[in-house]
């Protein structure tokens, strides 16, 4: 019968272990030297060795030939552990065994002497699992254990373990497994299979592991199962049924031009090949963290050229709206009726960030305003405007006779500003947006401006304009006004007749700057 890579591949000694230097080393030491405690409480995320380093210091304090602290796993003693035959060496499984009728009959048993090895062990795996009244009857037993009894407890939720039994433990904590170290041990295991494999491979598979030895293990083993000599990067996405870094790398482009038909191709194409829509939507969160950890971090992760470039063009803000869109969705996936459906609205709304109300995207909106206004050319101020109240001014005094001149027509009213008079628009949003807080320029998205002569009336909707109506949102607004037409105008915020308008936001982004008159 077949026996899978990590149980194959499970370590025997302490020096065996990997990544867990700072454990094994006290461990060993004790174990040479016999000040071993009577209980210890192994914590840590899944597959990083607590149960394996619980089994071989059960190993170590019965062999009959240690070897600096290390079991020797040749006298009868380790063979017996090994093959599980051992009546001294118990492993007790917490999430099956919570109740306090079991932790009792481990009190009573405990007391007796050792079948056929020195120590008796109790190994009792995810003790966090145990009721409140088998944890007392574990305490009564922890306080004045027996000489012979050893305890070895392990859990993945500390905080749920009572202050009473950790104060009776030597704890140890065991970390995540370095993705260098990882990838090491995952190339000598392939190589003692008879595989190769390469670099990047080994580092995909540690970053899909996430730390946990055991997954990379079984990873590694199911890419091995057609039987092949050597394993590339693109061999284990098509092992493990994942999409390629090309097909995350063109959907992220993809969303970051803001191309809704090209993403939405993308996904479909994805989705028609099998893959689900939760696996999918994990890879590109992941992708995209590792693009904003470039943006303040870029010795954190290594990214490649081309994801390099992706990652200036995203911009941190925006990154920051896609990811919290990203994990909103993949918290509703598992609950929802069509997981295709929300995925494929997810993904409209990374690309269109106006469809979204949350703050992420009003962060990424007003920062693309603010990149497209930098960028705008400036716009000269034009030349003021005759006013009709201007008097006639009196002909200079000659001696010869005046001609008869036609008396020529008053200069006609300046109309409104309207929406084809865009540079005067464009300098006036240049000129007030970037001196505006944040959460004021949210209350300008939508407003529409008209100019006469010297009065600017901006048209907001109720409670903007409440909020915009004090003296020196005015006077910024007049001082740029004045500014640009040479003379002084008075600022009045009025409120906007509800209407199927289009926002001053949209017109503004899709004209390249600026406030834009709608009438």
């Amino acid at each position: 019968m077949y026996k899978a890579l990590y149980r194959r591949c499970r370590p025997l000694t302490f020096a065996d272990v990997v990544g867990q230097e700072h454990i094994t080393a006290t461990l060993r030491r004790e174990a040479r030297d016999g000040r071993l405690s009577h209980a210890y409480l192994f914590t840590g995320t899944r597959g990083t060795g607590k149960t394996t380093c619980a089994k071989i210091l059960a190993r170590a304090v019965n062999c009959e030939h240690p070897k600096e602290g290390d079991p020797c796993n040749a006298c009868a003693a380790c063979r017996s552990i090994l093959d599980g035959s051992a009546m001294d060496v118990i492993e007790i499984d917490a999430a099956s065994h919570s109740g306090v009728d079991n932790i009792r009959a481990l009190r009573e048993e405990a007391v007796y002497a050792p079948a056929a090895l020195s120590r008796r062990v109790y190994i009792i795996d995810e003790v966090h699992m145990l009721s409140t009244g088998a944890f007392n009857a574990l305490l009564t037993i922890l306080e004045e254990p027996p000489p012979h009894v050893l305890f070895i407890l392990a859990t993945t939720e500390t905080h749920k373990v009572p202050a009473t039994i950790l104060s009776r433990c030597q704890r140890f904590a065991f970390g995540r497994i370095s993705p260098a170290a990882m990838a090491a041990h995952l190339t000598r295991t392939a190589e003692a299979e008879g595989c190769a494999l390469s670099p990047d491979a080994a580092s995909l598979l540690s970053r899909l592991a996430d730390g946990s030895l055991r997954d990379g293990l079984s990873l590694l083993d199911q890419c091995l199962s057609g039987g092949v000599s050597a394993l590339t990067e693109d061999g284990v996405y098509t092992a493990l049924g994942l999409s390629g870094l090309a097909q995350i790398l063109s959907l992220a482009d993809a969303v970051e031009r803001r191309d809704t038909a090209e993403t939405l191709a993308s996904f479909a194409a994805q989705y028609q090949a099998g893959r689900d829509a939760g696996a999918l939507f994990d890879e590109l969160s992941h992708f995209l963290r590792d693009l904003l950890l470039f943006h303040f971090s870029p010795g954190a992760v290594t990214l490649r050229e081309p994801e390099r470039q992706l990652a200036q063009r995203f911009g941190a803000d925006r990154l920051l709206y896609c990811l919290s869109r990203l994990q909103e969705t993949q918290t509703l996936l598992p609950r929802s009726i069509s997981r295709r459906l929300d995925a494929e609205l997810c993904l409209i709304r990374l690309c269109e960030e106006r469809l979204s109300v949350s703050p992420e995207a009003l962060e990424a909106r007003l920062t693309r305003l603010e990149t497209m206004l930098d960028g705008a050319p400036r716009v000269a101020a034009p030349a003021p405007r005759p006013s009709v109240e201007t008097p006639p001014q009196p002909a200079p005094v000659s001696s010869a006779p005046a001609p008869i001149i036609p008396e020529a027509p008053l200069p006609e009213p300046s109309p409104p500003v309207a929406a084809a008079d865009a540079d005067f628009a464009a300098a006036l949003g240049a000129a007030v947006l970037p001196q505006l807080a944040l959460p004021m320029r949210a209350f300008l998205s939508d407003m529409t401006c008209v100019l006469t002569d010297s009065r600017l009336t901006v048209e907001v909707d109720e409670l903007a304009r409440n909020l915009l109506h004090n003296a020196p949102t005015t006077a910024l607004f007049a001082k740029s006004a004045e500014a640009l037409c040479g003379h002084p105008v008075e600022v009045v915020f009025a409120a906007k007749t509800p209407g199927p308008k289009r926002t001053a936001l949209d017109e503004l982004v899709s004209r390249g700057g600026g406030i834009v008159t709608v009438e």
